[in-house]
C-alpha cells in the first residue's frame, strides 16, 4: 500500500484518476513527467493493482510476455520469467509507484461513489467515501476488467459448499481431496484448472464454447540472461520491439480471416500432440474462426484435461441442486467446491450510472448499452474526461500497456492545448466522435472479431462491437499521438462555448518523442 498526504477532502485538483491500476498508476507518472504536477490518485481498494491486485487465484498469470507487458519508461524491469505471474506484476506496480515518486499522488480507500459535471464551475465535483473532491479533468481508469460476470442459475443460492469467483479467491478453502468444479473454459480457467488438478480428488470443467489454445513458452529468465540485457546497450529495446512484432502478426492474422487458418493449423496441431484421446480433442475443437474470441496460450491446459480424475463437460450449466452441478445435456457433476470462471462485464464501466455530463445524463444512458468514444478516450457531451482503454481499443493481439501509452500521449497533449489556449475545457464533437465510429464498425465488419462465427464479450448486447479495434497497433500508435483540436468545441475561461480553436502549440510545449514515446522501441516502425 502506498499511502497518500498529498490530498485532503474538499481539496481542489487539476486533474483526479481514478483506479490505481496500470493505467492509473501510468497516468500519474506520464502526467507529472509532462508538468502536470497536481494530480490525484483515488483508488477504492486498501492498495494499489488493479487487477494483479484483485485476481490471486492459483495459477494467475499474464498471457503477453513481461517485456511487453510493462511500461516503456520501465525499460530495465528484470522479469523472472516470460509471462510473469500475478505476484511478480504485482509487485511490479508496487515499486514502479514508489520509485517515481506516487506516494503523495496516490490515496486508497477512496470509493468514488459519484461524479458530476458543474457547467458554471468549469469543474468535475465528485462524491466520495471520503467527503467531496473537484477537479478541472477527470481520468477513468477503472479497466474493462474490473466487474466479475456473475452465473445465473436457479439453486446456486442454496449450494452446499463454498463458491467463488475466479477474481475473488478465497485462500482460505482448501481443495486438498475435494471435488471441484470450475464454470467457463476462458483465460482464467486455463490457467487455474492445471494449478489445482494436482490437488484436487476430482475436477469438473464446463465448456460451453471451446476456446483456441496456443502452446505458451512460459520459461524461467535466468539471472545470467537478465545480467546480460542489463548491461548490453538496446538490448531490452530490442526484445520488446521484437515481442511487439510478433504479436501484430496475430493482429493482421485477425485482421485478414484467410490468414487466420494459418495459425488455427498450429493451434490444431498442439491439441492433438498433447491430447490422445479422440472423443475428448473433438471437444475441445473450436467450431468458430480463431480470433473471434480471445485467443488463448496455455502449455499445461490440455495436458491437465487428459489426466484421469479431470472430467471435461462440453455443456452449459443450467442448474444447481444441493451439491450437484447440472449441465444442459443433462450432465450432473457432483461437487464440494464450485468455481466460477465466468469472466467480466468488460462494458460495464463501474461509474457509468453515476458520473453525470454537462446536461445531466449519465454515461450509462448516453452509451444506451452501446459503449463508444471518440478514439476510446473522450465522450461527447462529458467534458474534460478521459476514458483509459476505453470502447473500441483493444483486441486479441497487442499488449494493453502499449494502448495506454498511446492514450496518455493523447491526453497530455490535450492538457497541454488546454493551457496553451486558455481554455477551461474541451468537448469532443459529436460528429466527429460518430463519424469516427462508424468508419470503425464498418471496417470490423470484415475482420474475424466480427465475421468468425461466435459471439463474445467484444458485443454488447444489442449486437454492436464495442471492445475491437479493427486496424494494426502501429495505426492506433500514430493516430493517438496526433491531438487534433478540430474535432472539439473548446469553452472559454468565461464558460462560453463555442471558443476559438487553440493556436498551435510552441515546439517546446509538445510532447518530446523519448518521453511519450509509445512504440516498443527507440526508431521502430511499427
Amino acid at each position: 500500500m502506498i499511502p497518500a498526504q498529498a490530498a485532503r477532502p474538499g481539496q481542489h485538483v487539476r486533474v483526479v484518476v481514478v483506479g490505481a491500476g496500470f493505467s492509473g498508476i501510468g497516468a500519474a507518472i506520464r502526467l507529472r513527467r509532462a508538468g502536470f504536477r497536481d494530480v490525484l490518485v483515488l483508488e477504492k481498494a486498501p492498495q494499489l493493482g488493479g487487477t494483479w491486485r484483485e485476481n490471486t487465484y492459483p495459477g494467475c498469470a499474464c498471457d503477453v510476455p513481461s517485456t511487453l507487458y510493462s511500461y516503456s519508461f520501465t525499460p530495465g524491469a528484470a522479469w523472472s520469467r516470460v509471462f510473469a505471474g500475478q505476484e511478480e506484476i504485482h509487485a511490479y506496480l508496487r515499486t514502479t509507484a514508489a520509485e517515481h515518486g506516487l506516494c503523495d499522488a496516490v490515496r486508497c480507500g477512496v470509493h468514488v461513489r459519484e461524479a458530476r459535471w458543474d457547467p458554471a464551475a468549469g469543474r468535475w465535483l465528485l462524491e466520495t467515501s471520503d467527503g467531496p473532491y473537484s477537479a478541472e479533468v477527470l481520468v477513468l481508469a477503472t479497466g474493462p476488467w474490473h466487474v466479475p460476470r456473475r452465473l445465473d442459475v436457479p439453486g446456486l443460492e442454496d449450494f452446499t459448499g463454498p463458491v467463488m469467483h475466479t477474481a475473488q479467491w478465497d485462500h482460505g478453502v482448501d481443495l486438498t481431496g475435494r471435488r471441484v468444479t470450475v464454470v467457463g473454459a476462458g483465460a482464467s480457467a486455463v490457467q487455474v484448472v492445471p494449478a489445482i488438478a494436482a490437488r484436487a480428488a476430482a475436477v469438473h470443467l464446463f465448456q460451453r464454447t471451446a476456446p483456441w489454445v496456443l502452446p505458451k513458452p512460459d520459461l524461467p529468465v535466468p539471472a545470467a540472461l537478465n545480467w546480460g540485457l542489463d548491461r548490453l546497450p538496446g538490448a531490452r529495446s530490442a526484445l520488446r520491439a521484437g515481442q511487439y512484432t510478433l504479436q501484430e502478426g496475430f493482429g493482421f492474422a485477425f485482421r485478414h480471416p484467410r490468414v487466420a487458418r494459418l495459425v488455427e493449423a498450429g493451434a490444431r496441431a498442439h491439441l492433438r500432440l498433447a491430447v490422445r484421446d479422440r472423443v475428448l480433442r473433438r471437444a475441445l475443437t473450436p467450431d468458430y474462426r480463431l480470433g473471434c474470441k480471445r485467443l488463448l496460450t496455455s502449455s499445461t491446459f490440455y495436458p491437465a484435461l487428459a489426466q484421469p480424475h479431470v472430467r471435461l463437460h462440453p455443456t452449459a450449466v443450467t442448474a444447481v441442486r444441493g451439491n450437484e452441478v447440472v449441465g444442459a445435456d443433462g450432465t450432473v457433476a457432483r461437487t464440494d467446491v464450485l468455481i466460477t470462471a465466468t469472466g467480466f462485464g468488460v462494458g460495464e464501466l463501474p461509474l457509468a450510472r453515476s458520473l453525470y455530463g454537462a446536461k445531466g445524463t449519465t454515461l450509462h444512458e448516453a452509451w444506451d448499452g452501446a459503449p463508444q468514444a471518440y478514439l476510446g478516450t473522450t465522450v461527447s457531451g462529458f467534458p474534460n474526461l478521459f476514458l483509459l482503454l476505453g470502447p473500441n481499443l483493444l483486441g486479441g493481439s497487442t499488449s494493453a500497456i502499449t494502448v495506454l501509452e498511446a492514450q496518455l500521449t493523447y491526453l497530455t497533449a490535450a492538457l497541454a492545448h488546454l493551457d496553451h489556449g486558455r481554455h477551461r475545457a474541451l468537448e469532443v464533437r459529436p460528429e466527429a466522435q460518430a463519424a469516427h465510429n462508424t468508419a470503425v464498425q464498418e471496417a470490423l465488419r470484415t475482420t474475424v472479431y466480427n465475421s468468425g462465427g461466435c459471439s463474445s464479450y467484444y458485443f454488447s448486447p444489442g449486437g454492436r462491437n464495442t471492445f475491437a479495434w479493427p486496424w494494426s497497433t502501429g495505426r492506433l500508435v500514430r493516430r493517438l499521438g496526433r491531438f487534433d483540436p478540430g474535432s472539439y468545441a473548446w469553452y472559454g475561461k468565461d464558460g462560453s462555448l463555442p471558443a476559438p480553436l487553440p493556436a498551435p502549440l510552441p515546439a517546446q510545449a509538445r510532447p518530446q518523442h523519448d518521453d511519450d514515446r509509445t512504440v516498443p522501441a527507440k526508431g521502430t516502425r511499427p
